[in-house]
This record gives structure tokens, sequence and C-alpha cells, in this order.
């Protein structure tokens, strides 16, 4: 039973992933009928942290208050990718979940639980910026980062900022139920659930300065998104044999003119969601899909959400009716 709740931080923590933690598991609700947890702020750096905002919190508790915890939570922090970590933190993390006591971390603070070896064989999230420097630190540990979060129990990730809500309820709602997590959802005023991962927020622009031999079919490309080429049009677009073009493609692209290509309509699809009121058929048409059923699919495969609900999420209710 989830009752007793500590968060621990070092120097540099982010407020807001810390204030995420407090706004699910440090209000008293109980004149809702909702859980009372017994929550604390420990420190793991003496009794006075400094923020990454500039300001400071002081806390009576250490890293014994830990001992004690059904979930220990570590929020994100300043340079928590490269510092060095407090030995007997990451010790305290082994004992809370060798006694079986559950650990989150909040976007960055996932390194701090690799430190501690709990990523060692096991999924986790991360935010998309840090992916490729996780799995570089930590080889053992399968990063997934596309996702809001991961329950690899007692070890739950979650990835940036507002993913450490989703990971909180997701806790809360496996603990006591969805009642429980949709009813403190609603005093957050957040979604008890969200839709998709994390694809939907992350950028891909393309690396230009790479493509040396076929830019300029890339850029054509780009132009003709709602035209059905093949690999040997393009090739003789570029003066090469479809082989020459196909290994150039890949090896100036890191993938398969195909596949750029579904990624690059499903980015103008994207724009066009988001800055337009047109149709989902006339967005099929202008990205090259051709109908909005196979738009609808590709852009889950891609993203893990569909065009609808991506229309709500970043213009609103009224734009995706």
């Amino acid at each position: 039973m989830l009752t007793n709740v500590a968060a621990v931080l070092m120097d540099g923590v982010h407020p807001f992933e810390l204030g995420v933690v407090c706004e699910v598991f440090g209000l008293d609700r109980s004149d809702e009928g909702l859980p009372v947890y017994d929550f604390a702020v420990a420190s793991a750096e003496g009794p006075t942290l400094r923020t990454h905002a500039g300001f400071t919190i002081s806390t009576p508790y250490g890293l014994e208050r830990l001992d004690e915890a059904d979930l220990v939570v570590v929020p994100a922090g300043e340079s928590y990718v490269r510092r060095i970590y407090p030995a007997d933190l990451l010790e305290a993390l082994r004992r809370a979940t060798d006694r079986g006591a559950r650990v989150l971390s909040v976007c960055s603070g996932v390194f701090v639980l690799g430190a501690a070896g709990l990523l060692d064989g096991r999924r986790c999230a991360v935010h998309w910026r840090h992916s490729d420097e996780l799995s570089r630190r930590y080889p053992r540990a399968m990063v997934e980062p596309d996702v809001l979060y991961v329950d690899e129990d007692p070890v739950i990730t979650s990835a940036g900022t507002a993913a450490g809500i989703d990971a909180c309820l997701h806790i809360v709602r496996k603990e006591q139920g969805p009642e429980v997590a949709n009813k403190i959802a609603r005093r957050m005023v957040v979604p008890p659930h969200r839709d998709g991962g994390q694809a939907q927020y992350v950028e891909r622009p393309l690396p230009r300065s790479q493509c040396d031999t076929v830019g300029e079919v890339l850029a054509w490309m780009e132009r003709h998104l709602d035209e059905e080429v093949t690999v040997e049009q393009l090739a003789a677009r570029a003066h090469m044999s479809p082989r020459t073009f196909a290994r150039r493609f890949q090896q100036e692209t890191g993938t398969t003119p195909y596949r750029w290509i579904l990624r690059q309509r499903v980015l103008l699809a994207q724009r066009l969601l988001e800055a337009t009121d047109e149709t989902m058929d006339a967005i099929a048409w202008r990205t090259g899909f051709g109908t909005a059923a196979t738009l609808r699919h590709q852009f889950v495969r891609a993203l893990g959400t569909t065009p609808q609900a991506y229309r709500r999420t970043f213009r609103g209710p009224e734009a995706a009716a």
C-alpha cells in the first residue's frame, strides 16, 4: 500500500519537477475522501539546497528519511546528467528497492538511478534530448526515447517535465485505483491519462550539412511530398544508378528514401494540423498519404497518437471537431 513518499534532492534541483511530486503526493485532499500521504522532502547534500531557479530549499530530513518510504522520487536537476552523485544516496536507493519500495525518476533524475545500478536490464524513459547520453552512460539500460514513462516495477522512470505528472498518476492509479487517480487529476486540472508519447513533441530537422551528394534530391523530395516517386526516379535525378543512390542516401541521411519521405510527410502533417483548419482528407492529399485512413495509420505508427488527438493537443478541442 502506498502511504509514505519521499522526494530526495541534490543541489540544482528543478522546481517544476519537484513541484509535480509535491502536488500529487504532498497535498491534503481528505476533504474529498482522497488518501493523505506521509510526504517529505529529503536532502542528499545538507539541510539547505540551491534550486535551478536560484532560490534555496531547507529541509530537516536527510537520507535516513528514505528508509521508511514506500516510494522514493528523484526529480530532475541542473547538471544531473553529468555530475557525480553522493555514494550514500546511491546506496540508499539500492536499499529502498531491496526492501520492496519503489523508486521513481522525473526526467534527468534517471541518471541517478543509472548510477545506482537500478537501470541494468530494465526498460526506462528519459527526456528525448538525453536519450542518447543515457544509452551511452548506461549501456545495460534499455532506453525507450519515445514514451512518457516506463513502469519496470519497482523502478519507474518518466520523461521530461510534465511526463512526471503522468508517471505519478500512473502509480496512484496502480496502487489506489482509477477513481482516486482521476479525482487527483481533476483537482490538478490535467488529463488522468495522455494519449501517445514523447514523439509528438520532438522536432527532427533535416541535417542538411551532412547531405553532400543527395542534398538537391532531398530538397526536391520535400517540395513534392504529395507525389509518388520510386528509387529509380530519384536516382535518375541524382545522375546515379539506383544501387549507388540507395547506398549514398543511407550513408548521408541514416535512413532509406522510403523512410525519409514517410517521416517528412508526417512532419508536414504535424505542421498542417497545428497551423491550419484543413480537413483530414485535405491534409492526407497534401502530404502524399492519399486517404485520411492512411494518414491516421502512419501518424499513429510514427507518433503514437492520432491526427485528431494531436490537433486537439496543440490547438484545443474546438479545432479537432
